[in-house]
C-alpha cells in the first residue's frame, strides 16, 4: 500500500511538471489564435477587392484578371467552387458573411479564400509571406480602383473602400511631400514603383506608390508584425494551476486512498478461498478499470474451477463406463470355453480400448483449445475441396444414410477460398458431420456461402432435432440430452465443446438451429473469411 502511494506522490510530481508544459501550450495557443486573427485582418481587405472585381466581370475578364493578380503575387490564384473545399461550419459561416478564411500551411504560409459575392465560388490563393505580396497586391488594386474617379473624388472613395471591405490596417492618401521619404524613394514612386519604408516606431513597415495622372501617393501601413504575449504570463498561469491542482489532487488522493483499500480486503479473501468476493467498479477511472479487471479475474478463476472440478467429474463418469466393460471382458476371456468365444471377448475389449483411445483424444483436444490460444497457422482453404474430402472419409460409415452437398453461394471474387487453420477446420466439419449421421435418419447436408467479409457453412440433418430449450448448452462439454442424442448414439460429449472452441479461435461463433429444409437440426459455424495477421 506504501509504495502505491509512494507512486502517487511522484505522479503528482510529474502533474506539476505537466502543469508547466500546458502553461507553456496554453500560451502557444494563444499567440497562435491571435496569430489567425491577425492574417485574416491583413488578407480580408485585399481579397474582398478581387472577389468584389471578379463578381462583376464575366467569364473572360475574370480569367484575365486571375493571371494579372498571379503575376503580381507570385502565387497561384483559382475560382473553385465552393462544395468542392473541405470546410467546417466556422469556416463556412464567415464565407458567407463576407470575411476570408485563411488556412496556415506552413510557418509563414497559408491558404486563403473568399467567396465571389452572391456565387457559390470561392477565390483561393496559396500565400507565402502574407504581410509583403498582399501589400504589393494591395497597392495595384486601390489604384486601379482610384483613378476611375476624378482627383476631388478619391479621397472619399479610399474611405468607402475602406470602411466596406474591412482593412486590418491603415490606408490612405497623402501629399508625396508629407510622406517622409527620401529623395530616391521620391523619385522610385514618382516613376510608379512600389516603395517599402520603415515606419516611425522602426518595428512596422509603410507601402507607397503612386497614382497615375494624381498628386496623391497611396500609402499602406503601418503593417505591424504580431507580438505575442510574454511568457510571464506563464508564471501567473503556472501559479494558479497549481493551487487548483494542489486541491483536486489532495481529494482524489484520500478517495483512492479508500478504494485501494477496498481492492486490498477483497484479494485477501479471494486468497483464503471466498471466490465470489467482487469490488465496486462502476467509476470509469484507473481505479475503475483496475476494479474491473480484478472483478473480471475473480470470475475467470472461479469458472476455471468450477469446470476444471466438472471436467474431473465428468472424466471419472465417463472413463468408468468403458473400464467396467474391460472388466467384464476379462473375466468373460477366463471363463470363455472356446477359442471362438474368447475371440468374440477379445474383439469387444478392442473396441473398448478403441473408445477410451478416442475419448482420451478430445479430452486433450479440448484442453488444448481451452487453456489458451493455441498455435494456429492460417492459411487459404478451398471449401469445395474440403467439404468433398469431409464426406469421402465419414458417408462410408452408414450406408443407410446419405451425405450430399446443398447450394453454396460464392463471393464477388468467385472463388471459395477462406482463411483458417486446415487440422482444425477439419476436425470440427468431421466432428459436425459425425454428429449429423448419428442422428439422421437418411440425409446429411452440408453447403456454404460466401461475402466479401465473412463466411458460413451449415450441417443439417433429417434427424429428429434438438428442441429449442437447450440450444445455449448444447456446445457444453460432456452435454447429452435425453431424447435423441443418448449414450447409445455414441459419442462422448466432447465434440460440439471442441467444434465452439476452434470456431472461437477463427474469431467466429458456432450455433444450432432448426432445419428449414430437412426438419432436424442445422448447425452453423461464422467466422471472418480473412483472419487478421497475428
Amino acid at each position: 500500500m506504501n509504495s502505491i502511494f509512494l507512486r502517487i506522490y511522484g505522479g503528482m510530481l510529474a502533474v506539476l511538471v505537466l502543469v508547466a508544459v500546458l502553461g507553456v501550450l496554453s500560451l502557444h495557443l494563444v499567440n497562435e489564435v491571435r496569430a489567425g486573427q491577425h492574417r485574416e485582418g491583413l488578407a480580408q481587405g485585399t481579397f474582398s477587392l478581387m472577389a468584389d472585381n471578379l463578381a462583376l466581370q464575366n467569364e473572360v475578364e475574370r480569367k484575365r484578371s486571375l493571371v494579372i493578380w498571379e503575376r503580381l503575387l507570385g502565387v497561384p490564384l483559382d475560382l473553385a467552387p465552393l462544395s468542392m473545399q473541405t470546410l467546417d461550419a466556422g469556416q463556412r459561416s464567415r464565407l458567407a458573411r463576407g470575411l476570408v478564411v485563411v488556412e496556415k500551411t506552413g510557418p509563414h504560409a497559408a491558404k486563403v479564400l473568399r467567396q465571389v459575392a452572391h456565387e457559390d465560388f470561392v477565390l483561393v490563393a496559396q500565400v507565402k509571406q502574407v504581410s509583403e505580396q498582399l501589400a504589393r497586391a494591395t497597392l495595384y488594386l486601390l489604384a486601379d480602383e482610384l483613378v476611375r474617379y476624378p482627383v476631388t473624388e478619391q479621397q472619399q472613395r479610399l474611405a468607402q473602400i475602406r470602411q466596406s471591405k474591412g482593412f486590418g490596417f491603415d490606408i490612405a492618401l497623402q501629399r508625396i511631400e508629407r510622406v517622409g521619404l527620401d529623395d530616391d524613394q521620391r523619385r522610385r514612386v514618382e516613376e510608379g514603383d512600389t516603395v517599402m519604408a520603415l515606419g516611425r516606431d522602426g518595428d512596422s513597415i509603410r507601402v507607397f506608390a503612386g497614382l497615375s495622372g494624381s498628386p496623391w501617393v497611396l500609402e499602406i501601413g503601418p503593417l505591424y508584425q504580431l507580438n505575442p504575449y510574454p511568457p510571464q504570463l506563464l508564471i501567473l498561469i503556472a501559479f494558479l494551476g497549481l493551487c487548483l491542482i494542489g486541491l483536486v489532487v489532495y481529494l482524489l488522493v484520500r478517495q483512492l486512498e479508500r478504494r485501494v483499500s477496498g481492492l486490498e480486503m477483497a484479494a485477501s479473501r479471494i486468497a483464503q478461498g471466498s471466490l465470489e468476493t467482487r469490488v465496486p467498479a462502476g467509476d470509469a477511472d484507473s481505479v475503475g478499470r483496475l476494479a474491473a479487471a480484478f472483478n473480471g479475474m475473480a470470475e475467470h478463476l472461479q469458472r476455471s474451477l468450477s469446470m476444471q472440478r466438472e471436467l474431473v467429474r465428468a472424466v471419472s463418469h465417463e472413463l468408468r463406463t468403458p473400464v467396467a466393460r474391460l472388466r467384464f471382458g476379462l473375466e468373460m476371456i477366463e471363463s470363455a470355453s472356446t477359442e471362438q468365444a474368447r475371440s468374440k471377448h477379445l474383439a469387444g475389449m478392442d473396441s473398448y480400448i478403441q473408445d477410451l483411445d478416442r475419448l482420451v483424444d478430445e479430452m486433450l483436444t479440448y484442453a488444448r483449445l481451452e487453456q489458451g490460444a493455441p498455435a494456429l497457422k492460417f492459411q487459404r482453404i478451398d471449401l469445395d475441396s474440403l467439404l468433398d474430402r469431409v464426406i469421402d472419409e465419414l458417408a462410408p460409415l452408414r450406408a443407410d444414410v446419405r451425405v450430399t452437398r446443398g447450394a453454396c453461394e460464392l463471393g464477388e471474387d468467385q472463388l471459395a477460398w477462406v482463411e483458417a487453420e486446415p487440422r482444425y477446420l477439419h476436425r470440427a466439419l468431421q466432428n459436425l458431420v459425425s454428429n449429423a449421421m448419428r442422428h439422421a435418419e437418411s440425409e446429411v447436408r452440408l453447403s456454404f456461402q460466401l461475402g466479401q467479409q465473412r463466411c458460413r457453412i451449415e450441417v443439417e440433418d433429417d434427424g429428429p432435432g434438438i428442441p429449442e430449450g437447450v440450444w445455449d448448452r448444447i456446445f457444453t462439454p460432456f452435454t447429452r440430452l435425453d431424447d435423441s442424442r443418448t449414450r447409445a448414439s455414441g459419442g462422448h460429449g466432447l465434440g460440439l465443446s471442441i467444434v465452439r472452441r476452434i470456431i472461437y479461435w477463427h474469431g467466429g461463433r458456432a450455433q444450432v438451429g432448426r432445419s428449414e429444409a430437412l426438419g432436424g437440426a442445422c448447425f452453423s459455424l461464422n467466422w471472418p473469411r480473412q483472419q487478421a495477421p497475428g
